[in-house]
């Protein structure tokens, strides 16, 4: 049986245009001249369309009063709003009405078309019964990816320590969940906190917010002022961005890690702390320290355990997990039902780039929850700049492999070639060891269990493919 599809509107060339294009899709169209026409229909008991597309302006009932109306009595119908007269207040009015989508005229016929079928899709979603999503234990990090255990593991190992921590990672990966998570495991837990980003500090108000200042002593400086660090006193004082303080407070820094003890700006009396430090930087301080712009001195204070936060692209196996996380939390911050994702848009996010890393795919976690029309997200749901750019390279994960190398042995065979499985088995292992070890780090244990191995096959598929002298000095456990 077809699918019906109502048109409401007013203009006969808008209603020919789209019972002809819709027609050839091979929906069962109808059309009515105004509102109260469809609305009598539907109150006669007349089969309700799956979609109903509609006009703003029309003579009687107009397209915003009949949503009113359609959202009280049938509030599944999803109903696409069109009008030529595109300002703001008629975008609004249709999606706080109940819209599914607003369609400006004029406006491409392919483009209805596939709008059609995404309202279709939504109202075959909206009859179906949609496991609800596992709602994640409240945690600090998520993460199952090898490179996150690493860290883990490395938070655990310092829970009992009051050493001085460096983190390194890009914009984005999530330095400061770590620092906290270090504080909140550490035996400094039940004091402060505190966090300061040197970046977004102007460079002669930094040592006043490390360290404090007396009244007068400088313009401006009307009261008594206490600093980061004396806030800080017992707990952990995290300094983010570390790379961009300047040379002057480093040395100031520095004199502090020595002798846990400094003086408020313009004063004379020296102020003892404790406290631990825990500094992170997307930076190469190594090459900021080459270069002259860091104190080398400073930096082996820092640098006395380094914990490296991984890009989402080291750890895409965790983006399905984290998407469903954030949608969760953008839906219950909005006072909202929180969105599905389709199986093939976790494919599809978790071989994406993602240059901003986890602050990205939280944003658009937080966009699809807003803009995403119906409950279940597919891949053409997502915002246009992740639709453009494609899988990231080497992140193909849709199953092209096999195709290519379906290929592949057609053209070995239509060459002649035999005993091709010789060839194709080997490089096959090969392939999956290099990327697995790439995904642990080195850590054969780790690389085995993601192969589906025992670390003893695994040692013994390296040593018949002959990859020994290729891993030499990548040999971790």
């Amino acid at each position: 049986m077809s699918v019906s599809i109502w048109v409401v509107d007013d203009d006969r060339s808008i209603r020919w245009v789209l019972e002809k294009a819709l027609g050839q899709e091979g929906y069962a169209v109808t059309c009515f001249e105004d509102a109260d026409e469809a609305l009598n229909t539907l109150e006669q008991g007349g089969q309700e369309p799956e979609v109903l597309i509609s006009d703003v302006r029309m003579p009687g009932t107009d397209g915003l009063r009949m949503l009113k109306i359609l959202q009280r009595k049938n509030p599944d119908l999803p109903v696409i709003i069109m009008t030529a007269h595109s300002d703001l207040d008629s975008a609004v009015a249709s999606y706080q009405g109940g819209a599914f989508e607003y369609l400006p005229k004029p406006f491409d016929v392919d483009e209805a078309v596939a709008l059609v079928r995404r309202a279709i899709k939504h109202r075959e979603e909206s009859r179906g019964d949609f496991p609800e999503p596992i709602e994640e234990a409240p945690t600090e990090i998520i993460g199952e990816a090898p490179a996150m255990q690493e860290v883990f593991r490395a938070i655990g190992r310092l829970s009992h320590s009051n050493v001085t921590v460096l983190i390194n990672g890009q914009s984005g990966t999530g330095k400061e969940l770590v620092a906290r998570a270090l504080h909140r495991h550490s035996l400094r837990r039940e004091k402060n906190f505190v966090a300061l980003n040197m970046a977004a500090i102007p460079k002669d108000l930094i040592e006043s917010e490390l360290f404090g200042h007396e009244k007068g002593a400088f313009t401006g400086a009307n009261n008594q002022r206490v600093g980061r660090f004396e806030q800080a006193n017992g707990g952990t004082l995290f300094l983010d961005e570390i790379g961009d303080m300047p040379l002057e407070a480093q040395t100031r820094l520095l004199r502090v890690l020595q002798e846990s003890e400094f003086y408020r700006v313009g004063g004379t009396t020296p102020i003892h702390v404790d406290v631990r430090i825990i500094a992170a930087t997307h930076q190469d301080l190594e090459k900021l320290v080459k270069d002259g712009d860091f104190r080398e001195d400073l930096f082996h204070r820092l640098n006395v355990i380094r914990i490296h936060i991984p890009r989402m692209a080291e750890r895409r196996e965790d983006i399905p997990r984290l998407a469903n996380y954030f949608l969760q939390r953008a839906g219950s911050e909005l006072g909202v039902e929180p969105k599905i994702l389709h199986k093939d848009t976790e494919k599809y996010l978790a071989a994406q780039a993602w240059p901003g890393n986890v602050r990205q795919l939280e944003n658009t976690c937080r966009w699809l929850t807003v803009m995403a029309s119906g409950r279940e997200v597919l891949v053409d749901d997502l915002p246009p700049e992740l639709k453009e750019t494609g899988p990231a390279k080497g992140a193909d994960i849709s199953g092209d492999w096999l195709k290519s190398l379906r290929n592949w042995a057609d053209r070995a065979l239509s060459q002649g070639e035999r005993n091709i499985l010789e060839q194709a088995v080997p490089g096959f292992e090969r392939t999956m060891i290099e990327v697995a070890l790439q995904h642990t780090g080195g850590r054969k244990r780790d690389a085995a269990a993601l192969l589906g191995w025992g670390r003893n096959t695994l040692t013994r598929k390296i040593k018949e493919l002959d990859m020994e002298s290729q891993l030499q000095g990548n040999d971790e456990d």
